[in-house]
């Protein structure tokens, strides 16, 4: 069992950077891949970055050098660092544990990108 628990959003304008993180509880976070996901308003959820275990990282398309994710495994924690965002980033922001699937999902937390 993992919990999960996304925070740092905000709104920001469009060239801002926000740095997200997500806290997990529960003895299998070191052994899972987790991963950062959005959803904008009348979209599906997609992949914004995730990273295994040991440190290998994936990145959707659409972030093109701009984001940077990274865990700390002694604290339980992943931090998505998200450079000049766009408006087309607003949405709620949740990470993920487990791959390709998760498992286990935070409550989010909304990014408010403004142009």
């Amino acid at each position: 069992q993992v919990q999960l628990l996304e925070s740092g959003g905000g709104s920001v304008q469009a060239g801002g950077s926000l740095r997200l993180s997500c806290a997990a509880s529960g003895s299998r976070f070191v052994a899972n891949t987790i991963g950062w996901y959005r959803q904008a308003p009348g979209k599906e959820r997609e992949l914004v970055a995730s990273i295994t275990q040991r440190g290998t990282t994936r990145f959707g398309d659409f972030v093109q050098g701009r984001f940077m994710i990274s865990r700390d495994n002694t604290k339980s924690t992943v931090f998505l660092q998200m450079n000049n965002l766009k408006p087309e980033d607003t949405g709620a922001y949740y990470c993920g544990a487990g791959w390709p699937q998760p498992a286990y999902w935070g409550q989010g937390t909304q990014v408010t990108v403004s142009s």
